[in-house]
Parts: C-alpha cells; sequence; structure tokens
C-alpha cells in the first residue's frame, strides 16, 4: 500500500516537448521528402545541411534522456567519419578528378577526391539516419499501428496484430529472466568464454519458442472470444487524432527542405 503525504511538495513533471505530440505520421511524412531526394544528391553541404537539421531536431523537440542524446549527438559524427573513411578506400581512384594525395601504400593513393566522393555518400546516410531518429525515438509501435489503423485505414486486423506482437517483446524480455534463473539454479549457466555464451544460448531458444506458442494461443483464444475481426468496423478507445499542428508541421518541415534544396548545390551540385 503506497501512503501519499499530502504535505509533500510535487515532484516536477518533465515538460513534454512538441514531437512527442505529434501524430506519428505526421512525423514520418514531414522528413520524407528530404529523405528521399537526399538519395540522389552528390554534394557535401545538402547532407551536412539535413543532418545539422535532424540533430536541431531532436535537440529542440524531443524530451529524451540527456545519456541518450548525447550518445546520439556523439555516435554521428563518428559514424559519418567511419563511413567517409571506408567509402573513400573503396573508391577507384580513377573515377574521381586528380586531386592532392593524402596518403599513398605503395602504388595505393588516397586522394583528397576520394575522400570527399566518401565524405558526400557517408554524410547522405547520416542525414537520412538522422532525419528518421526523430519520429523513431518520439513514437512507440502501438502508437504508430493505430494511427496507420485510423488515418491510412489499414484493416485493423493487421494494425492490432502488429500492437500484439509489440506486446510480445517485454514478455519475451521477462520470459529470458525466468528461463536464466532456472538455469542457474539448476546448475546449468556454468562455464566461461564465447562458447560458454552460445550454449548457454542455444539452451534458451526452446523454452522460448515453446513460451512464445502458448502465449500465442492464449492471445488468438481471446481475441476470437471477444469476436475481433467478425465486423469490418472496430470502436477505438484510444485515439490517435490528426490535429491541425500536424498539418503545420509537416508544411513548415517542407519548407524548409525545399529551401535548404534551392539553396545548396543539391542534385546538380559537385561531389
Amino acid at each position: 500500500m503506497t501512503v501519499v503525504d499530502p504535505y509533500a511538495e510535487a515532484r516536477p513533471v518533465p515538460a513534454i516537448r512538441f514531437l512527442h505530440a505529434l501524430n506519428p505520421l505526421a512525423k514520418a511524412a514531414g522528413p520524407l521528402p528530404a529523405m528521399v531526394v537526399l538519395i540522389f544528391t552528390r554534394d557535401v553541404l545538402t547532407p551536412l545541411a539535413f543532418l545539422v537539421l535532424g540533430m536541431l531536431l531532436l535537440l529542440v523537440g524531443a524530451s529524451l534522456p540527456a545519456r541518450r542524446l548525447l550518445l546520439v549527438l556523439v555516435a554521428a559524427p563518428l559514424a559519418v567519419g567511419v563511413l567517409s573513411l571506408s567509402f573513400g578506400l573503396w573508391t577507384d581512384v580513377s573515377r574521381v578528378p586528380e586531386s592532392p594525395t593524402i596518403f599513398a601504400v605503395g602504388d595505393y593513393r588516397f586522394t583528397v577526391a576520394m575522400w570527399l566522393t566518401g565524405l558526400a555518400t557517408g554524410l547522405r546516410l547520416g542525414a537520412v539516419a538522422l532525419l528518421a531518429l526523430p519520429a523513431g525515438l518520439t513514437t512507440t509501435g502501438p502508437e504508430l499501428a493505430r494511427s496507420l489503423v485510423q488515418q491510412l485505414r489499414v484493416p485493423y486486423r493487421i494494425g492490432y496484430t502488429a500492437i500484439a506482437a509489440f506486446r510480445f517483446v517485454p514478455r519475451f524480455g521477462h520470459e529470458l529472466d525466468v528461463i536464466r534463473s532456472a538455469h542457474r539454479v539448476r546448475g546449468l549457466a556454468g562455464g566461461r568464454g564465447p562458447f560458454a555464451a552460445v550454449s548457454r544460448g542455444l539452451g534458451y531458444v526452446v523454452p522460448l519458442l515453446a513460451g512464445a506458442i502458448r502465449h500465442a494461443e492464449r492471445v488468438a483464444l481471446a481475441m476470437d472470444a471477444r469476436a475481433f475481426g467478425a465486423h469490418r468496423d472496430r470502436t477505438e478507445r484510444h485515439l490517435v487524432p490528426f490535429r491541425a499542428r500536424d498539418v503545420v508541421f509537416i508544411v513548415l518541415f517542407w519548407a524548409v527542405s525545399a529551401a535548404l534544396l534551392l539553396a545548396l548545390p543539391g542534385l546538380g551540385g559537385p561531389s
């Protein structure tokens, strides 16, 4: 039993920023055209601008734990750097303009043009990922499934099957903890090293599969008992509305994207 002190100071409630209040489809529709166009860009400045835009959107619009936000903001430049070097090293020197050599190993030369080509590709991939992250980090799977059913008229049999699948994930985590505890009690979790870890993992597969089958059977029986799928339409308990602010977000994002694409080299710029 929880005892509440009426004279105690209320705990501060963290402010929920605007991305969490938007419809999941609006958060996906806003960046989608820019993500498609970025695939066809060949310059460095355009994907760099959209990479910064994705970071700013996360900083301003998402209420995320500081550790997760810092991880994203640090990991993105590191990933772009690694991808740039990797793609640059695989670039054929005969397919890029002549430029100064950064380093040479025997007959192999790594030039500035090769690095810029890899940088453009790495920035494109990073920009597409950063534009998708705000929607992914501020939307849950059930919310997305409900919005697909309510706004895009996806058959609710498909949408709510997806919601049931999302609900399986935490249950599997709990069952895995139970199985691990049972193995430790029975002395089956001994040994160290990679081979012992693989052996333990294989030992978890059959109990997890059996638990998944039992849980799926119970869910199917419960849905059948409630006449799920017997009617064409379904009354929604949890509504995910599409409001005017969702339209404003989409229009503003499209406008900013168009302005960036027109102001920067984009499709016709140099690599």
